[in-house]
């Protein structure tokens, strides 16, 4: 890493007690195992539009039929003992601070989960007979997803699930390189180097995307600029999102084997073989086949190989790959 990961946050997560209580929700594995990769970039979009600490809790309300003009409207972030409406001023706040954002060359973001202003699914949201529903997306979260529709977000309740934490992280490294590749100078040379060194990647994650984006990539010549420098990185992205399964990534691993197998002795291609099956099996993490992969594309200088980010598209002390 020549510089570490930019990572916008929700700011009580780094421990800062902006929370309604005063409080904080500093999460261990954020502020252990990923900050010495990360500078983050913190917002609390209550705290900073004037809300106060502490302050009243706040909630999602669906206002009733015809109180609001349009969907960006519908919802109202309500004070339920004063009845005052944060909605309008939150939402002017977020405007201002996401359009900052997208000047930050941000990496990803990480949003707190269940948040009327940060959660990104599944928040409740008050009907007009005060009942909840959990359907909704925190005000300054949606301004978010908006504004910055590439950039890898997730919330840090899921990210305890490895799958998802593998995901994003992928995402948000492959971001950061897919970013460096679409420099102000890029070239079609640049980008058809960049999507050869992804390939393995998106086969993992969406292969038809991979097909697909394979085509793009060779009729890049005969596109205008701008509208490949649209399709492409939107393209790239949503296939990411794609969780990889292990069957996806038992090909990968076995269309990688096929570079070198005649060069393997009759003992490491069944050795090689046999680990690429257990870990179909859920017996062994996916980073066992991949570090047998890795020193046999060492060992035969295997170029093509080498230059795959699915081999290492993460640092290792992340561990993302170390779960079965």
């Amino acid at each position: 890493m020549d510089r570490p990961l930019r990572l916008g946050i929700s700011a009580c997560l780094l421990g800062q007690e902006v929370r309604y209580d005063g409080g904080h929700k500093r999460d261990d594995f954020l502020m252990g195992t990923v900050a010495p990769f990360v500078e983050w970039v913190s917002v609390c979009p209550e705290a900073e539009s004037g809300m106060g600490v502490p302050r009243p809790p706040v909630r999602l309300e669906r206002a009733a039929a015809g109180a609001g003009a349009g969907a960006g409207a519908e919802l109202r972030l309500i004070d339920p003992k004063s009845g005052a409406d944060h909605g309008p001023s939150l939402r002017k706040f977020s405007a201002r601070r996401v359009a900052a954002l997208a000047q930050e060359d941000l990496d990803g973001y990480v949003l707190k989960k269940d948040s009327p202003s940060c959660g990104l699914e599944r928040v409740r949201v008050y009907n007009a007979s005060g009942m909840p529903e959990r359907k909704g997306v925190g005000l300054y979260a949606a301004a978010l997803l908006e504004r910055l529709p590439l950039l890898p977000v997730e919330d840090e309740g899921r990210l305890n699930d490895p799958g998802i934490r593998e995901n994003f992280f992928e995402r948000v490294f492959a971001y950061r390189r897919l970013k460096a590749a679409l420099h102000p100078r890029w070239t079609v040379g640049g980008l058809v180097r960049f999507h050869t060194a992804e390939k393995s990647l998106l086969m993992a994650h969406d292969p038809q995307a991979y097909r697909e984006l394979g085509r793009l990539v060779a009729g890049a010549k005969a596109l205008p600029r701008a509208e490949l420098a649209e399709r492409y990185p939107a393209a790239f992205m949503r296939a990411l999102q794609k969780m990889a399964t292990p069957r996806k990534h038992q090909n990968v691993l076995q269309h990688m084997q096929g570079y070198f197998s005649e060069q393997l002795t009759a003992g490491e291609r069944a050795e090689l073989t046999g680990l690429i099956e257990d870990y179909g099996n859920r017996l062994v993490p996916l980073i066992a086949p991949v570090t047998l992969i890795r020193h046999f594309v060492r060992r035969f200088d295997v170029q093509y190989l080498a230059g795959q980010s699915y081999l290492e598209p993460s640092p290792k002390e992340l561990m993302l790959r170390n779960h079965a």
